[in-house]
């Protein structure tokens, strides 16, 4: 194997993954031809990135892929052929170089290739960020992809978030009113095992037991504030999913308001993520203090309040106002819970001193997971 040669599998993610790390084809050892899968795959990988790297060009110029006007292969049948031979994740990385070479026009402009890519976080964002230049056909097939992806990004979620902070709240009484979201099983089966029947192998329920309806009592409230700015799409939507899980949660009431310099309160659109997502104006001043404030003028219980406010802590006001309206919500005994960053891969890029100056009066600065956050917030219920 000569000098400055790779050595590399014949596996096509393999070879994606040289290709989009080093933006060209590393020399491969062995004869390629006898693969034909593997020739296929080299083939969609020359038709993005071209082959004048391979060939000894100086791969440092800009060089465009083959997927210009004229050439043999389009766009919709390339990502046909890469969902085909490439697994999903790989499908995913190939796509978002696509846009990234091709630019974005293209893809939000002709719905037979918006049809065609794996639906993604990574695209949501992309989606959400240029929503003002899709036409008619393709904003329908946008809010589609949206709404698959928030759809699976939601079971997923809850199956992690519901027991952590339903387990978290105290609901030892009972009531004789049989609301189906409040029954409790755990009692239910205890109260009936003297019915078992062991004959037939099966529990005869003479009794149901429901929770009282604390929604109407004494709920807990959990105000959820999603900061607009650019850097927070990702937390966003995250944010907006969390949020419609706590409003399906009993015992809960949830506020939802969107912030930049002035308040977009959408707590009647809590339970659709989809809608609140496309209402996000990315971009513009940021008045932290202000959204601080707006949450507090919300607060009825502070002892049972819980204020989430994503944000990156760049203020676009004085920061002697935001440290007072936290200080002061915190010390009415509302629980503060900062976020720099919320998601699984958040690259936090947030004002760490305001930051730190907030924690100091009362509030709790995280950048986590959703569910680190649902374990946060059951700690916070728990007492």
């Amino acid at each position: 194997m000569a000098p400055g040669e790779a050595r590399v599998s014949r596996d096509p993610e393999n070879l994606a993954r040289w290709r989009v790390l080093l933006g060209r084809r590393p020399q491969l050892e062995g004869d390629t031809e006898e693969d034909a899968r593997f020739a296929a795959a080299t083939r969609l990988l020359d038709e993005l990135y071209g082959t004048g790297a391979a060939d000894g060009e100086d791969p440092t110029q800009d060089r465009s892929g083959g997927l210009g006007e004229g050439h043999a292969m389009n766009v919709p049948r390339w990502v046909d052929e890469v969902g085909e031979l490439f697994p999903r994740a790989a499908k995913e990385v190939l796509e978002r170089e696509l846009v990234r070479k091709r630019g974005i026009a293209e893809l939000l402009e002709r719905p037979d290739i918006l049809e065609r890519v794996e639906p993604s976080l990574e695209l949501v964002k992309t989606l959400l960020t240029h929503r003002d230049l899709m036409n008619e056909k393709t904003r329908g097939i946008a809010r589609k992809i949206i709404d698959q992806v928030v759809r699976e990004l939601k079971e997923k979620l809850t199956i992690a978030v519901e027991p952590a902070i339903t387990g978290a709240i105290r609901r030892d009484r009972h009531s004789p009113r049989k609301v189906p979201r409040n029954l409790d099983l755990k009692t239910t089966l205890r109260r009936n095992l003297h019915h078992w029947d062991r004959k037939h192998e099966r529990l005869l329920v003479d009794r149901l037991f429901f929770y009282a309806a604390e929604r109407n009592k004494r709920p807990w409230h959990i105000i959820v504030a999603v900061d607009q700015s650019g850097s927070m799409l990702g937390s966003a939507i995250f944010s907006a999913v969390m949020a419609s899980i706590f409003a399906e949660l009993p015992a809960v009431k949830t506020s939802l308001f969107l912030f930049d310099t002035e308040i977009a309160d959408l707590s009647d659109q809590v339970g659709q993520p989809v809608d609140v997502l496309l209402q996000v104006q990315l971009g513009g001043g940021t008045h932290i203090a202000k959204a601080v404030r707006y949450a507090g003028q919300l607060v009825r219980e502070p002892a049972k309040t819980i204020v989430v406010l994503i944000t990156d802590f760049y203020e676009g006001g004085p920061e002697a106002d935001l440290i007072r309206e936290v200080k002061f919500l915190a010390e009415s005994g509302v629980r503060m819970v900062g976020l720099g960053a919320l998601g699984y891969d958040a690259r936090p890029e947030y004002h760490k001193a305001t930051a730190s100056k907030c924690r100091k009066v009362g509030m709790d600065v995280l950048v986590c997971t959703p569910e680190k956050l649902a374990e946060s917030m059951a700690t916070i219920i728990r007492g």
